[in-house]
């Protein structure tokens, strides 16, 4: 019976790869064979915004891959600021319709959209956005267009920011699970949920300054587009303004109340077509891939764009992994290619490890004595993130980019109490006086503490000495900025920590003038595996993912998201340089 039940298993997994072998096989000819003519762009049409998947500042896909797009789960920011820049010269695109919901993009990333709209707006021609209901992050980005509608039963949030923290140090007593903390940083707050069970009032302060700084940037950009005052805003906030679509247009947050047929006849009319007519739309996917294969700069000089986004781990690295490998390797390609004139080096990063980060800083340290290098913060460019920007001839940052976090912590887990309680006891046995370094199952000795606490002061000490050089103040200047301390984009500015705010393009433009380049076009590091690819790859995992799913299905999407940032702290190794909570911006 097992034979045969192992020969039928075989069988059938024969004929599903098979059938997927076959299947992928016209879908590869299929790619082959479309060209350039896969997408048609009318004349008279509308750019349709939607953004319904993540974005990430890069996927590392490649127009040259025939499988490029399949699969992916997140779209390239890159790849939407080209779409929405070549669609300003496009004379066949007349306008844009941004119709979006529940915007899957950081705050600094909404900000490169807007602006890159506001650009595409003194082409003279138009923007209208539709919502049936607006996060505040949705109608920050909506707010940029020239009217603004949403659904008469549609909702509006407008009230503010804010930030929730969980605190485990009742549930630690209770289980007896316990995460053993060292660290160094008086803000240096991402232990703290382990330690107290109240927020500090050091804790407090930098998040209610962070976010007040993000808060006033957002509704500064909507009281220029808008016309309406920052104090005017802030008291539709504080009293809810907007929360019904007839207070929301009273409070001229929005323009009008219609239904979406509506707003179709509202763009039938800026196209000066009949409002029966159909309006040719064409879908940002769609025109990204016309607007993909377009160069935006050309010339033989070349500028490499390397992006770094995601966590920093030891190891290879990935799309949402910063490893010394892949990133190293993109910046000895970029330092010996003789065609690239100038580094810009994009940082979305929480932090992570210390080693890995010091890996990185090195290579940038010998690409800076060969060519400009220049950093651009995104989303985040924390702790570990801000390590490895530290050393760069200039840094750029947003104005709502989250960055410093220049404190170093480790953490422990010690399982010591819950041993006890189910009868578990653990012996040891060594060679030598400190031979037993550490036992998940007994209290943390002195030794071993004071070990840890030593590694954690040596690396803030080098990590403090790496800011000092870098951005040409002392150490004991770098210090006072530091401790763990998070900074919005425009007080890391006041502060000395980054140089100038601006955008992914503005870093770009300031590395082509220090290498005295006017022509030139653009390299973009590393290449990742496509979503393809990766799914093939992946196909053993299937069984993973389905359980993944079916457990967020039970216990809610910000519910697995606590499981998974305790798990993730409960693997960290070595010292961390990372940033001190997760802030989620709505």
């Amino acid at each position: 019976m097992k034979f045969l039940r192992n020969l039928l298993a075989a069988i059938l997994g024969t004929l599903i790869a098979l059938g997927i072998v076959f299947v992928m096989f016209f879908v590869f000819i299929a790619l082959l064979g479309s060209g350039d003519d896969t997408v048609k762009v009318k004349d008279n049409s509308v750019l349709e915004i939607q953004l319904q998947r993540p974005i990430a500042d890069y996927t590392g896909s490649s127009e040259l891959n025939p499988f490029s797009g399949l699969f992916e789960e997140s779209q390239g920011l890159d790849e939407i600021l080209q779409a929405i820049t070549v669609a300003k010269d496009d004379d066949r695109i007349k306008g844009i319709s941004i119709n979006n919901n529940f915007l899957l993009a950081g705050l600094a990333q909404t900000q490169t959209l807007r602006k890159v709209l506001e650009d595409f707006k003194e082409s003279g021609k138009f923007i209208y956005a539709y919502g049936d209901f607006y996060s505040q992050k949705d109608y920050y980005l909506a707010s940029v267009a020239d009217s603004v509608f949403l659904n008469p039963v549609g909702v509006m949030d407008f009230r503010g920011l804010s930030s929730e923290v969980l605190y485990f140090k009742d549930l630690q007593e209770k289980t007896g699970v316990k995460m053993e903390v060292i660290r160094h940083g008086k803000y240096k707050s991402a232990v703290e949920p382990y330690l107290e069970n109240e927020m500090s009032e050091a804790n407090r302060t930098q998040i209610k300054e962070l976010i007040q700084s993000l808060w006033d940037s957002m509704i500064d950009d909507i009281s220029i587009s808008r016309g309406i005052s920052t104090s005017d805003l802030n008291t539709i906030a504080d009293t809810l303004g907007g929360r019904l679509p007839k207070y929301a247009k009273q409070n001229r947050l929005i323009d009008n109340v219609l239904f979406y047929d509506q707003y179709e006849s509202v763009i039938a009319k800026a196209l000066t077509e009949e409002e029966n007519e159909d309006i040719n739309y064409i879908s940002l996917d769609d025109y990204t891939q016309y607007s993909s294969k377009k160069e935006v700069r050309s010339g033989n000089d070349k500028i490499a764009v390397i992006f770094a986004q995601g966590e920093i781990l030891y190891g290879e690295g990935g799309p949402d992994i910063i490893g010394q490998g892949i990133i190293n390797e993109a910046l000895i390609k970029a330092r010996e290619d003789e065609k690239v004139k100038a580094i810009v080096l994009r940082v979305n990063s929480p932090g992570g490890s210390a080693l890995t980060s010091d890996i990185i800083w090195r290579e940038v340290e010998l690409a800076k004595e060969v060519k400009p290098v220049v950093v651009s913060m995104g989303n985040v460019a924390a702790s570990g993130g801000y390590y490895i920007a530290a050393g760069a001839d200039k840094i750029f940052a947003e104005p709502t980019t989250i960055t410093g976090s220049i404190g170093v912590f480790g953490t422990i887990p010690n399982i010591e109490g819950l041993a006890k309680d189910i009868g578990i006891n653990a012996e040891q046995v060594g060679t030598n006086k400190n031979s037993v370094e550490y036992s998940l199952f007994e209290p943390m000795g002195e030794t071993f503490r004071n070990q840890v606490q030593e590694s954690i002061e040596d690396t803030y000490e080098t990590f403090l000495s790496r800011v000092s050089n870098g951005r040409n103040i002392s150490m004991a200047q770098a210090d006072s900025i530091a401790q763990g301390r998070v900074w919005s984009g425009v007080d890391a500015q006041r502060l000395g920590l980054v140089d100038e705010l601006g955008t992914l393009e503005d870093a770009i433009a300031a590395a082509a003038g220090m290498a005295e380049i006017e022509s030139y076009g653009i390299r973009k590091y590393p290449k990742y595996k496509s979503g393809f690819e990766r799914f093939m790859e992946d196909i053993s995992g299937a069984g993973a993912k389905m359980r993944e799913n079916m457990i967020k299905e039970e216990i809610g999407e910000e519910t697995y998201q606590v499981l998974k940032d305790i798990k993730s702290y409960m693997n960290q190794k070595g010292i961390q340089a990372r940033m001190p909570f997760t802030l989620n911006i709505d």
